[in-house]
């Protein structure tokens, strides 16, 4: 049986670029899990490589279907944002091991979805003050900067993953990101334990 590695942590940690490397490490073979959002495409973003972008009407078709595992969603600055995991057949555990980025309540909703303990948690921290600078350097690199939300985010942060939310979920290891060379081969060391 494979297992799912769920990347998560604050806005801003590395976790897109600890995600990127990994998926592209010959040595894991892991597969993507391209969840979907109804959030705008940032500059750079390619729909179905970061995320499915999808318009409010077609979120509403895959809840009618019965097809997604998990949703949260978003009040943001600009309207309510959501994001959510699809069984839309692109998880095949039988063959292969996945990895996807998430938050503390969609890891708990991938881990009860597909029971046992297929969904690993894989918990990135970085001390705030440099998220925020990352989160700003970000924000000023598109073309519409959306700095209030960038805030609004790095504050709802605290809240979302809180230390007592990370002891609620038995989340164990909490891999700090310093050096993302560094935080890569210990992430991969510890996949490999575990496949």
């Amino acid at each position: 049986m494979g297992k799912i590695f769920c990347i998560m942590g604050k806005s801003s940690t590395g976790k897109d670029t600890l995600y990127q490397r990994l998926l592209d490490r010959e040595d894991l073979k892991l597969q993507q899990i391209v969840s979907y959002t109804t959030r705008p495409i940032r500059a750079g973003e390619i729909d179905g490589i970061e995320y499915h972008f999808c318009t409010q009407k077609e979120k509403g078709a895959l809840l009618a279907e019965g097809k997604v595992v998990e949703i949260r969603s978003y009040h943001t600055c600009h309207g309510v944002w959501d994001y959510f995991t699809v069984d839309d057949g692109q998880i095949d555990l039988e063959h292969h091991d996945y990895l996807i980025i998430g938050t503390i309540e969609s890891y708990l909703a991938i881990r009860d979805y597909f029971s046992g303990d297929v969904v690993v948690p894989i918990y990135i921290e970085v001390e705030d003050g440099i998220r925020l600078q990352r989160a700003l350097q970000r924000e000023m690199a598109q073309e519409n900067p959306k700095y209030e939300e960038m805030c609004r985010r790095f504050l709802a942060d605290a809240k979302d993953f809180s230390p007592e939310k990370i002891k609620e979920a038995a989340i164990g290891h909490i891999f700090y990101n310093e050096c993302i060379d560094k935080t890569e081969e210990i992430v991969a060391s510890y996949i490999k334990s575990l496949i």
